[in-house]
């Protein structure tokens, strides 16, 4: 019998609890700090003193101070990677994703952009207003595209052992993998931006889900055989 003292109900668990919680408060400190003020206007020993911890700890759990922001985002980066693999079969990459972001539009899912909670729309605001975040997301967005290059590539490609083949797979993946982020990316930039500037979700919709439909239908047109 366990005596609690190793396992997922003893140390291990407690401790793991104790770093999610810590996680979260920090997390919200920064976020209102950052709302209240600017991203670039509150530095790191504020948003420690506002969680009650040591900057060492903030920087424990957050290697960045862009990491306070961005990590509310990170479940979300490689979405389009799983949309992808998990598509069904027969079914075009460009299908699935299509799919996918007209169904989220239809929930004004956050991820789409298409979301006018004053919270969302201020944490928007805020994020576009700080350089250092723009590029971060930009940086975030090259990951991503290799990512879901290297899964095109492995359902794509050439048997193990022809190199040339498998060159040219990834480099075609990549391509498409590019096309298929680039699109998704300047759909939500676009439905952002207007909702930023004050439109609301209800009145944006008609003409983001009429963009998105073109959009999706000039990738398939070109890239519907690519991976099916």
């Amino acid at each position: 019998m366990s005596n609690g003292s190793n396992g997922s109900d003893g140390t291990g668990g407690l401790r793991e609890r104790k770093k999610q919680q810590t996680r979260r408060v920090v997390s919200e400190a920064a976020i209102a700090l950052f709302l209240e003020r600017g991203f670039d206007d509150v530095p790191v020993s504020e948003v420690a003193a506002a969680a009650e911890v040591s900057t060492m700890t903030v920087f424990n759990h957050f290697p960045t101070k862009e990491d306070l922001v961005l990590h509310r985002f990170e479940d979300h980066f490689d979405d389009i990677v799983a949309v992808v693999l998990g598509r069904a079969p027969g079914e075009s990459a460009v299908g699935a994703l299509r799919r996918h972001f007209l169904a989220a539009l239809d929930r004004h899912d956050v991820v789409t952009g298409l979301d006018d909670d004053p919270h969302v729309l201020a944490f928007h605001r805020m994020a576009l207003a700080a350089p250092s975040l723009r590029l971060r997301v930009l940086e975030q967005s090259t990951r991503t595209v290799e990512a879901l290059a290297t899964a095109l590539a492995e359902q794509a490609g050439a048997g193990p052992g022809d190199v040339a083949a498998r060159t040219v797979a990834y480099a075609v993946a990549r391509t498409v993998a590019a096309q298929l982020c680039g699109v998704q990316a300047e759909l939500v930039r676009e439905n952002v931006r207007r909702l930023a500037a004050g439109e609301t979700a209800e009145a944006v919709r008609p003409d983001a889900v009429a963009a998105a439909r073109q959009a999706f239908d000039l990738l398939e047109h070109g890239l519907g055989g690519y991976c099916v």
